[in-house]
């Protein structure tokens, strides 16, 4: 079994580094958009988590969990800390100026978003639910076909038609058409 990339990381190896944004960037990434409101916080709360990260990588203990489930936990626990000291900064006062009753073009944006998201959400709980699971697997965790396949214990190939038959099946229940050259 190959040495954890957060252990290569902690021993100084700088290819180590790049293997890790590789191979959890979609993941951090994911998880950043779940909890940032603008497209500017998410890129620094990445950043911010891969720091973190790689200054914990010495802590990482494989017998205790697996090496994703450890870079999710900090993760999380990094955008908790970014999404609070938003907020805090928000509720002082510093931020949103705006009037109340009126939209900018950006809270017309976000709450455009928002509505989209939701009916997203509600046709995504529509599917079966193995669809929706690996569905869930590549979307909110940012998990390749791979990596879902070795967290559900799934053949490669199964995760891949679910995914292609549950995407399908939501463009279907929003009504959006197919693009060219896809199958169900």
């Amino acid at each position: 079994m190959p040495e954890p990339i957060l252990h290569r990381i902690a021993a100084g190896e700088a290819a180590a580094v790049q293997e890790c944004i590789d191979r959890y960037g979609g993941l951090v990434q994911s998880l950043a958009r779940r909890f940032c409101a603008r497209r500017d916080e998410v890129e620094d709360a990445v950043q911010e988590v891969f720091v973190d990260l790689w200054r914990k990588a010495a802590r990482y203990d494989p017998s205790l969990s697996a090496e994703i489930a450890f870079v999710t936990m900090i993760a999380r626990r990094r955008l908790i800390d970014h999404s609070r000291r938003r907020k805090e900064v928000a509720g002082s006062g510093l931020v949103d100026d705006e009037l109340p009753g009126k939209l900018s073009a950006a809270g017309q944006e976000r709450v455009e978003v928002c509505d989209e998201a939701d009916h997203a959400a509600k046709a995504l709980a529509r599917l079966r639910p193995e669809q929706q699971r690996v569905l869930k697997l590549a979307i909110y965790d940012g998990l390749s076909h791979e990596q879902i396949a070795s967290a559900t214990e799934l053949p490669l190939g199964t995760v891949k038609t679910h995914v292609r038959r549950g995407l399908a099946r939501v463009r279907e229940l929003l009504g959006v058409a197919t693009p060219e050259g896809a199958r169900s």
